[in-house]
Parts: structure tokens; C-alpha cells; sequence
């Protein structure tokens, strides 16, 4: 099994790809694939932009989660990960999958309403649980930390 500190540098190599794939969806690929759908169906052109916009914000969402765990790394390479600085990293990661889950909230909501099939608010309802599992994780990962964090901090003034 691989161990924490071996990790770190292949997980550093996957994140580098990840942020600059999701700049491109940002840049590129995002932008000009809802240009294409708003002049393929002109019906439905008026949600181009919010489209774009709720899209990119997603993006966003996960570039936070990017950069968080890029310094969480940064701490488990220092074996400064239980300490106070981690718990800010880790409340950037739960911060951001809120504000992406509560969009993806909004976003259900209006489709659930104005959907003709089921298939697309079923895709987002299930979205919707998975992130809400996600965050809770996190949360409860969050917990631990703070129960690691104040236990070594015990220990160290023990010493």
C-alpha cells in the first residue's frame, strides 16, 4: 500500500492536470459550447449565458478544492498537517462544495419545474446527493482533523 508521503508528489502531478483542463473548460471549451447550442437551437439561446456563467462558477468551485488541497499537501509534507492552518484549507473546501451545491440546488429547482422528460432532474437529483455527501464528508473529515489537531497539540504539551 502507498503510503501518505509517496502519495504526494503523484497526487501533485494529477492536480496540475486538473486545474489546467478546468482552465480550459473555463476558457474554451465551456464558452463555445453553449455559443454552439444557443445558434443550433435558437429556443433555447436566452439561456446561453446563465448557462455559461453557472457552468464556470461550477469550475471555480472545484479550482478552490484544487488549490485547498494543494496546500493541505504542502502541510502533510511539512508534518504541519494538524495544525490550525489545515482547518482553513479544509473549511475552502467545504466552502466551495457548498456554494457549487447550493447553484446546483438552484439549477434542479428551475429544471425540475420546467422539464417536459424526467431524465435531466433525476441526472441533477442525483448530483444534488452526491454533493450533499460530498460536503458532509468533508465536514466530518473536518471534525477529525480538529480531534487530531488538539490531540497532538495535548500530547506535544504533555512532552
Amino acid at each position: 500500500m502507498i503510503t501518505g508521503q509517496r502519495a504526494v508528489a503523484p497526487l501533485r502531478v494529477f492536480l496540475v492536470l486538473l486545474f489546467g483542463v478546468l482552465v480550459l473548460f473555463q476558457t474554451m471549451s465551456l464558452p463555445g459550447q453553449f455559443a454552439h447550442m444557443a445558434r443550433q437551437d435558437p429556443e433555447m439561446a436566452y439561456l446561453r449565458w446563465p448557462a455559461t456563467a453557472i457552468s464556470i462558477f461550477w469550475v471555480l468551485c472545484v479550482q478552490v478544492v484544487v488549490v485547498a488541497t494543494w496546500h493541505l499537501l504542502t502541510l502533510v509534507k511539512k508534518d504541519r498537517i494538524f495544525t490550525e492552518a489545515s482547518l482553513r484549507w479544509v473549511d475552502a473546501i467545504v466552502w466551495a462544495i457548498l456554494a457549487g451545491w447550493v447553484v446546483l440546488a438552484g439549477v434542479f429547482l428551475y429544471v425540475g419545474f420546467n422539464a417536459e422528460d424526467p431524465g435531466l432532474p433525476l441526472l441533477l437529483f442525483l448530483a444534488l446527493i452526491g454533493v450533499a455527501v460530498l460536503g458532509l464528508l468533508m465536514v466530518v473529515l473536518r471534525t477529525l482533523l480538529r480531534q487530531a489537531t488538539t490531540l497532538r497539540s495535548d500530547m506535544e504539551q504533555v512532552i
